[in-house]
């Protein structure tokens, strides 16, 4: 993934966010809830980052397989991004849609899946481990000989595309959507029913799944969210839960067939002593309820403005990242993910979250004060950490009793 076209597309994918927020207050359809929004922001702040050291790896390996393999050198013409654009979405269908067939590869992308709203701030819902099952499926685009300047610009404008189908707010689109992936035939892919589950995995184009019957249309309002519902807004949790799932599963296994078969099985797959496979049920629409924790205004408020700060700064760092010095990069990596962790706890209503915080702040002084003494990080991200942390410090005196009387509400 092209990080420079995908980072400077930021301000857009909040304007954009802006905008449907505002659709939503006229036609007042509740589109958008406010901790499960930070909480798909967050999951995508914390797939930027890792991918921050995952390129080393991922990109890399393409790189390698071009240099090394490539079975000609393909021409920078349009005709052949035309070419390079259609070989990237096909084997994107194939990565997406065996992300959806194998277990293990499902751990990389549930996260996506998570959020039982469908909206724009869906979108930038990714899954941190998800590139690393991945990577490998585009390397037949390495050996034709695609450059990877090339294949990184592609695969930017495909990502990039599939933000706007993560919308309720348009509907059908005749003529288009035979062709084309659009919110309708993208909603499907995310409703948790039955006849939508492992449908629609197209990025730009549909007439993949339109060729190799993986093809729903949408007939009625999906569902959002996934079979077993994550229950938290905690996006570090929610990067790992699958983990957990399996090591769960493999303790109910016996031998290394069954392990085997679980790994690359469907999700849901188990051995016919234990049931056999897991058949997903129609929802009650009646009695479903999504998940939520009551927080009080003025805790809302302290958790949407220690984001905003946090926003900022995470911003600050993927736009700057590239003149820090490893060490520098390490140290904004652990803030940040302190800080989606600590606020998504306090988004479920948890003591720990609290706890979290005290340990968020303080290690922010700390490289507050590292980075005054070690001049190079720009002087407006150090700013932002401050009033961070002044914040906390005139935050916690005050509503700490209530948030342990929330959390006893919830623990």
């Amino acid at each position: 993934m092209n990080l420079n076209l995908v980072v400077l597309s930021i301000p857009i994918f909040f304007f954009l966010i802006g905008i449907e927020l505002l659709y939503d207050r006229i036609v007042q359809r509740k589109l958008y809830r406010l901790h499960d929004s930070l909480a798909n922001i967050s999951c995508g702040i914390t797939e930027q980052i890792s991918g921050v050291f995952a390129k080393v790896f991922t990109i890399a390996a393409y790189d390698v397989v071009y240099q090394n393999f490539r079975i000609m050198e393909i021409p920078n013409t349009w005709y052949w991004w035309i070419v390079a654009f259609a070989g990237v979405d096909f084997l994107y269908y194939w990565a997406h849609r065996l992300s959806h067939e194998i277990n293990l590869f499902w751990a990389g992308h549930v996260v996506h899946h998570q959020s039982e709203e469908y909206n724009l701030s869906v979108a930038l819902r990714q899954g941190a481990f998800q590139k690393l099952f991945t990577f490998y499926f585009y390397f037949p685009l390495a050996l034709a000989g695609f450059s990877t300047e090339l294949f990184l610009s592609i695969s930017a404008i495909n990502l990039l595309y599939q933000f706007w189908i993560h919308t309720e707010a348009i509907d059908r689109m005749p003529v288009f959507e035979w062709v084309f992936n659009t919110p309708s035939h993208h909603r499907v892919h995310h409703g948790r029913d039955p006849k939508y589950i492992d449908k629609n995995h197209g990025g730009t184009f549909i007439i993949w799944d339109r060729i190799f019957g993986t093809f729903q249309d949408e007939n009625e309002k999906p569902t959002y969210g996934i079979t077993k519902p994550l229950n938290t807004f905690n996006p570090l949790y929610a990067q790992v839960s699958h983990f957990f799932t399996l090591a769960r599963d493999f303790r109910k296994m016996k031998g290394l067939g069954e392990i085997w078969s679980l790994l690359w099985n469907k999700p849901g797959w188990h051995p016919e002593r234990l049931g056999g496979t897991r058949v997903v049920e129609s929802i009650d629409h009646g009695v479903y309820e999504k998940y939520e924790a009551e927080i009080s205004t003025r805790m809302n408020l302290y958790i949407f403005v220690q984001y905003v700060l946090s926003l900022g700064i995470t911003a600050g760092f993927l736009f700057t990242q590239g003149q820090m010095d490893w060490t520098q990069k390490i140290l904004f990596t652990i803030w940040i993910f302190l800080s989606v962790g600590a606020l998504g706890l306090l988004s479920d209503g948890l003591r720990v979250g609290s706890k979290m915080e005290w340990l968020r702040s303080v290690f922010g002084l700390g490289i507050g004060i590292f980075f005054l003494l070690n001049p190079g990080i720009p002087i407006w991200i150090t700013a932002l950490i401050g009033l961070s942390l002044i914040l906390f410090i005139s935050w916690y005196p005050f509503i700490k009793k209530r948030v342990l009387e929330e959390s006893d509400q919830h623990e």
